[in-house]
């Protein structure tokens, strides 16, 4: 069964988002970024490259509260491509230049739309583009929309716009007074699907395949939302009557208040699951494989009402289950899906996770807390599983062996043995390679040995300073063949 959720058996990877490649224009784009990297994972031995999802951000830069769950992130375009189709002037690329430790948001929103403007208005539509906007229909026409209107409203959320406009229907009837912006907001997403495609092809070729990561809700403020508020718990004002999180835990006494509107699943049920279906459709053509973060909504979800400022008085509600994956396999039967079981895992969880077949995740961060957790190697009981050092959500393993303590530090030292002149986080990186599970995914922070302060890409429940961390260069010759020889040495290459 493994094989057929991968295309492979027991194969490695790297976890390493796409605005974190080394580049000189304030953040990785899909160009020589790329497929640099891609070389280097095919030197590497590594089979996988998985992404963070690559949809546009906004307030919070989180790619996870995306104002699309289908477009593509406009900053990730490739300017060199653009210079040399002759859509911007050397001048025009050299103005975009802005070599910084950190991805700089603030600076990227305040210039790259901008230049993209000028872009755009050297471009002479082609067949090609009008069978993407014809391709992409369904969606990329409402996103534009969206976008135009935000655009026009200073990019303040949908909720604070005229009534007429905050009405999607009514905003319909004049969308031809904006034909100018969507054409624009169209063409965006033109370059950015198919630079993508050229750099899953190339990835392709060197016999890299990526994973996707597919956030389970969509982002209030979207298009989503916006243009279907009957697939959302809304009240007749268009606010949330629940929304999304986590309950209280021995690490967050007042609960995650994410502030995802809730799905209507009765409707979406009625309707055949077509938003999902569409949704993830269109994932399988940029991925190979796609990671649906939070599968545990989906057996269970747990709400909150609107308005709370904690998550602690929330309650689980019963989530679609079989229901949705029945309908997914008769429609996606070649879909190559990773769920992730993270978090409170109980029974109907587990039975969904066996119904679908999906790999699961397994966290070593998470595997010596107690004696024989299932996260432990020696526990797994199916190859049919990826198994990581961390998370993008999770310390950087060396800050995280640096806080260990008590029998959880005992545990670590006696579970996972360090080789001479090893240390503690190549010798977690070597327990995860060594386990039976069918894919290892490292992300290049370990690789890097990287502290918190140093390469750390998101902290849960703090508001600032996320996703910005940025590799400092490509990996050189002795990096890439110690990753090689370790990746030969257990039998992953």
């Amino acid at each position: 069964m493994s094989k057929d959720n991968f295309g492979f058996k027991h194969k490695s990877g790297i976890l390493m988002a796409v605005s974190s490649l080394p580049s000189p224009y304030g953040i990785g784009t899909m160009g020589e970024p790329c497929y640099k990297w891609i070389d280097a994972l095919k030197e590497m031995k590594q089979t996988v490259w998985q992404v963070l999802p690559l949809g546009p951000t906004a307030y919070g830069d989180s790619p996870y509260q995306s104002p699309s769950a289908m477009a593509g992130n406009p900053y990730y375009i490739d300017l060199e491509a653009l210079q040399k189709q002759g859509l911007l002037t050397v001048a025009e690329l050299h103005s975009a230049r802005h070599i910084t430790p950190k991805v700089d948001y603030g600076w990227l929103f305040e210039t790259r739309i901008a230049l993209l403007r000028k872009a755009y208005a050297r471009f002479e539509p082609t067949g090609t583009y009008y069978q993407f906007r014809f391709a992409h229909k369904d969606w990329l026409l409402d996103y534009a929309h969206f976008m135009a209107l935000k655009v026009q409203n200073g990019y303040r959320p949908w909720t604070e716009w005229n009534k007429e406009e905050r009405d999607y229907r009514q905003a319909l009837v004049h969308r031809q007074t904006l034909t100018k912006e969507i054409g624009f907001w169209c063409w965006v997403q033109f370059v950015f699907f198919a630079q993508w495609s050229k750099v899953k092809h190339y990835a392709h070729k060197k016999g890299v395949r990526i994973i996707g990561d597919m956030p389970i809700y969509v982002a209030f403020d979207g298009v989503e939302v916006w243009s279907r508020p009957e697939e959302f718990c809304l009240d007749q004002d268009l606010n949330p009557t629940v929304v999304a999180g986590c309950p209280p835990d021995g690490f967050s006494p007042d609960g995650q208040l994410w502030g995802n509107p809730i799905y209507n699943w009765k409707r979406m049920k009625e309707e055949g699951y077509r938003w999902w279906i569409d949704r993830l459709s269109l994932a399988m053509k940029l991925y190979d494989i796609v990671r649906i973060d939070h599968f545990r909504g989906f057996a269970g979800y747990y709400t909150i009402r609107y308005g709370e400022s904690t998550a602690r008085d929330g309650w689980w509600n019963e989530g679609p289950g079989k229901d949705l994956f029945k309908a997914v396999a008769l429609a996606l039967p070649k879909a190559r899906i990773i769920a992730e079981d993270l978090g409170f895992i109980t029974p109907d969880v587990r039975e969904l996770l066996d119904y679908t077949g999906f790999p699961g995740m397994k966290i070593l961060q998470f595997a010596f807390f107690e004696e024989d957790n299932e996260y432990l190697p020696r526990t797994y009981t199916t190859d049919n599983c990826i198994v990581y050092t961390g998370s993008h959500d999770a310390d950087c393993t060396r800050s995280w062996v640096d806080g260990l303590q008590g029998e959880t530090k005992e545990r670590f030292k006696r579970e996972c043995q360090r080789l001479k002149g090893e240390s503690a986080t190549r010798a977690l990186i070597r327990m995860a390679y060594e386990s039976r599970a069918d894919l290892a995914v490292i992300p290049w922070q370990d690789y890097l040995e990287l502290t918190n302060e140093e390469g750390r890409m998101n902290t849960p429940a703090v508001a600032e300073g996320n996703w910005t961390w940025r590799a400092r260069r490509t990996p050189g010759k002795k990096m890439r063949a110690e990753v090689a020889a370790l990746t030969k040495a257990t039998h992953r290459a």
